[in-house]
């Protein structure tokens, strides 16, 4: 019968929560996370590999797979070793302030790491950084009349603006670098054919007059911290109102 790996069902952060038997060598899970990550900063997400992270670190394929059990487990070292810049000053007060501040950190976080708008969202929560912003997030909601599926239903919402609003903000850069096109104006001026058209039919007057009347459309700060203030004005009236 084959020997059962001491691995088996055991999850990623129960092993790292576990005392190490013996000194370990050099090559440990936070070295493999940073090799990662710089990776992914400089080439992108798809580039990211074992292979590619050992021979970065200088070790074998088979030294990194003695600490993480596959990609999923990588991603998950990477997100958790990303999180740690979400961590607020500790002079955050108030549901409001600390919600705004992790939304701001976030944003910040997926603008240094554009990949992070490509990991499948589960990835993105089920880490022990993630949790504890999560769980700091949460702990800013209780006390203030809502149940539990109303303080959650508001947490993920204020979560679903920031990594939505991130991710089309990451996803117009890219596509602007991959076309070449250096600026917002130069932008415009390559999609002007398609735009005059479309504005031209007179089916769209509301947004015409977006578009050519708007002052703030390459804000891109101000149009987040816009929406922001429009999603967290929403959980302000939840509370108001005791709950939904």
């Amino acid at each position: 019968m084959a020997k059962k790996d001491e691995t088996d069902g055991v999850s990623l952060w129960e092993r790292l929560d576990r005392p190490a038997a013996a000194p370990r060598a050099s090559l440990t899970p936070g070295r493999i996370a940073e090799a990662a990550i710089g990776i992914a900063d400089r080439e992108g997400f798809a580039a990211v590999t074992m292979r590619k992270v050992a021979a970065e670190l200088g070790v074998a394929p088979m030294a990194a797979y003695r600490h993480v059990n596959g990609k999923d487990e990588l991603w998950a070292l990477m997100v958790d070793r990303v999180s740690t810049e979400l961590e607020p000053p500790e002079t955050t007060e108030g549901w409001r302030e600390t919600l705004r501040t992790h939304a701001h950190r976030t944003r910040d976080g997926m603008l240094r790491h554009p990949w992070l708008a490509q990991l499948p969202t589960p990835l993105l929560a089920l880490t022990p950084n993630r949790l504890a912003s999560a769980e700091r997030q949460l702990a800013s909601l209780d006390g203030l009349g809502l149940d539990t599926d109303t303080m959650m239903a508001a947490f993920r919402a204020v979560g679903a603006y920031v990594h939505g609003a991130v991710q089309a903000e990451v996803a117009v850069a890219l596509y602007m670098k991959e076309h070449g096109w250096e600026s917002p104006d130069e932008t415009r001026r390559a999609l002007a054919p398609q735009m005059t058209y479309l504005l031209g039919t007179g089916r769209y007057p509301t947004y015409r007059a977006y578009a050519l009347g708007a002052a703030r459309k390459d804000d891109a700060a101000w149009l987040f911290e816009t929406g922001l203030d429009c999603v967290l004005d929403g959980v302000a009236g939840l509370i108001e109102r005791g709950g939904a």
